[in-house]
């Protein structure tokens, strides 16, 4: 069956809300056992009570994925409870933020903990059980802002993702032949707690209006793509990340052509 993760086993780190919670519960659905780690108890308990309420198999890890050691305790504890681990999915992400100058330090090592040394630890960690398997998925969510596009007072976040997408290719060449795969996606404006705390109704409305499609994107939308690249469908694909943002960095500018009077000949009209 397309998209069957039928008695995969699964880490998906931050998976306690947002894009994390909807990949586990999407991956379960898909017939995977799944393993949430995330920091938050009662957020990891939510999810897994909604996995298992439809029927799905899950479990709980709580964990600081920033620390080298709760890694380590994700990895063997979902060995300990399944077996092995075929996909790991390393979602959790810190988003503090602040301008170039006059950077705080402890922020920007936080930062790049959670988000960019962690794709090393996990990673390191997961590896040997893969190759017991004979193969897996290392899947990394990113973000188009760093690899794409920037926006004020992100820097720390963007930097970080922007070595994401650099360790993806390179892990990818490094594992190739193992049978394993490393892959990410790109989000764009995705319908979530952090993006209800950044705006109003009435001002993501606004943003909506400079997205071609029209609107924000929820978190199915990337764990739909997620699943694909977990997928045996996606066997050929490695060291790519896709964008998913409902065409959002496409345009030039943030104003679309058709709205701007003197310039109609860009969209074809006469």
């Amino acid at each position: 069956m397309f998209g069957s993760l039928e008695d995969k086993i699964v880490i998906v780190t931050g998976g306690g809300q947002g894009i994390g919670a909807s990949i586990a519960q999407v991956f379960a659905g898909a017939g995977a056992k799944v393993m949430v780690a995330t920091r938050t108890a009662r957020h990891g308990e939510a999810t897994v009570g909604e996995i298992m309420e439809a029927g799905g198999i899950a479990a709980l890890c709580q964990v600081d994925i920033g620390e080298l050691a709760d890694i380590e305790r994700a990895v063997s504890e979902t060995v300990d409870k399944w077996g092995g681990v075929d996909i790991m999915v390393h979602n959790a992400a810190s988003f503090l933020g602040g301008p170039v100058e006059g950077y705080v330090e402890d922020d920007l090592e936080t930062v790049l903990s959670v988000n960019l040394n962690a794709c090393f630890r996990l990673s390191k960690a997961v590896l040997p059980h893969f190759k017991k398997r004979g193969g897996g998925r290392r899947l990394c969510p990113s973000s188009v802002t760093g690899p794409r596009v920037a926006i004020p007072g992100t820097s720390y976040y963007a930097a970080s993702k922007g070595g994401v997408n650099a360790f993806i290719r390179t892990a990818a060449i490094e594992l190739a032949r193992d049978n394993i795969t490393v892959n990410g996606v790109e989000p764009g404006f995705i319908r979530t707690a952090a993006m209800d705390h950044l705006a109003d109704e009435a001002g993501l409305a606004h943003m909506a209006k400079y997205i071609p499609v029209g609107y924000i994107g929820d978190p199915e939308d990337i764990a739909y793509c997620m699943l694909y690249l977990a997928s045996d469908q996606a066997r050929y694909i490695t060291g790519q990340t896709i964008c998913v943002d409902g065409g959002s960095t496409l345009p030039e500018t943030p104003v679309f052509y058709d709205e701007i009077d003197g310039i109609k000949g860009l969209t074809g009209s006469s």
